[in-house]
């Protein structure tokens, strides 16, 4: 029998619930939170770090950085694909996505070419609604995500369950643009941003780490902004 919108949010909330108890000690001894000596300046983030990591410099501006193709996915085609090792497996379309508990988050953006763009405001869907969706197996220790450019990045569970790492469809109150990866974006407040796959359309949880796009050619595993944590 089909759940109600109720039920199923109830099922989202409980299964979060046990995410974060599950994670909880990882995320929250993770450098962007825990380091005892992070580089940086300015005053502290809501983490504890400097607003301003090191070899930042802050910019109004937000620079377009890809591959060079820009995919121009109509929201009647996108689908999102979530798999992998987890209990339930799913493809949801547009309308799917957004039924999901929305989020809006204020958050900054670091950029590993050396600029960083202050309180960028977002609305989209948290990474963990999305993993309590699907209910990663207890073997579940990273993912890989993919962009409708042919793009991959990788994330270990306890950063990408941040509560601020979001899908995001909306900045600014605007529907993000598709040079900057809309319909719908991933980011990674705590990371820097090519750990967010822009046009993302899969998310496959791994038992172990696997090397994205940019880590095969040389960029780090981990990309710690307060560690200046750039490259392997």
């Amino acid at each position: 029998m089909e759940q109600s919108p109720d039920e199923k949010l109830e099922r989202i909330i409980e299964a979060r619930m046990k995410l974060k108890a599950r994670f909880e000690e990882r995320m929250n001894n993770t450098p962007s939170i825990a380091d005892e000596r992070p580089q940086g300046k300015g005053p502290t983030n809501r983490h504890g770090m400097p607003q301003v990591p090191v070899g930042q410099t802050i910019t109004q501006k937000w620079p377009v950085l890809d591959l060079g193709y820009h995919p121009d996915i109509s929201l009647d085609r996108w689908r999102l694909t979530i798999d992998g090792e987890v209990e339930h497996p799913v493809v949801l379309k547009w309308e799917d996505f957004m039924a999901l508990p929305q989020t809006e988050d204020t958050s900054d953006f670091h950029c590993v070419t050396t600029w960083s763009k202050l309180d960028m405001v977002w609305k989209g869907v948290r990474l963990m609604d999305l993993a309590a969706l699907v209910q990663p197996k207890e073997t579940a220790t990273h993912l890989l995500c993919y962009g409708y450019d042919t793009y991959t990045t990788n994330v270990s569970l306890e950063e990408a369950l941040k509560p601020d790492v979001l899908l995001a469809h909306t900045v600014y109150d605007e529907p993000l643009a598709l040079e900057h990866g809309g319909p719908a974006r991933m980011i990674t407040p705590q990371l820097y941003a090519w750990k967010g796959s822009k046009w993302i359309k899969r998310i496959q949880f791994l038992p172990q780490n696997k090397l994205g796009f940019w880590e095969e050619r040389g960029y780090s595993n981990t990309a710690y902004p307060w560690r200046n944590d750039r490259y392997s």
